[in-house]
């Protein structure tokens, strides 16, 4: 089973069209499982409002969403080490940490340049 955790960017692209959108398609139908926090939810549809975009809730059935039942510190220090990332991209990577011990067995999808780093940094594929 092929399993990647989604950054919120990833269906920003696609819900705007971007010229990333078929790309980051392509690479979610590569995989079985596609994961992501409840972040992801919050951050898209805040996205949506402020632009006046119409929310497409198809969006949203295409991920499981990963629910931590305890504090994330220990991967948020792990993330940190790794390098620097601003609060809802350190969460995401975090969540991401959350769901295996071992980053090399989860593809993390992101278009954002630094947290795709940080995730390489940490054994994820990219």
């Amino acid at each position: 089973m092929k399993a990647a955790y989604v950054d919120t960017s990833c269906l920003v692209a696609i819900a705007f069209g971007e010229s990333e959108a078929a790309q980051v398609v392509s690479r979610l139908r590569e995989h079985d499982v596609l994961l992501s926090s409840n972040l992801l939810e919050a951050e898209l549809r805040a996205t949506l409002v402020r632009e006046a975009a119409e929310v497409d809730e198809a969006l949203f059935s295409w991920i499981k969403w990963v629910l931590p039942d305890r504090p994330l510190s220990v991967e948020i220090i792990r993330v940190l080490r790794a390098g620097y990332l601003r609060g809802a991209d350190l969460w995401h990577l975090a969540t991401a940490m959350y769901v295996t011990p071992e980053p090399r067995d989860l593809t993390f999808l992101t278009l954002d340049r630094r947290q795709e780093e940080v995730a390489e940094e940490l054994g994820f594929k990219v």
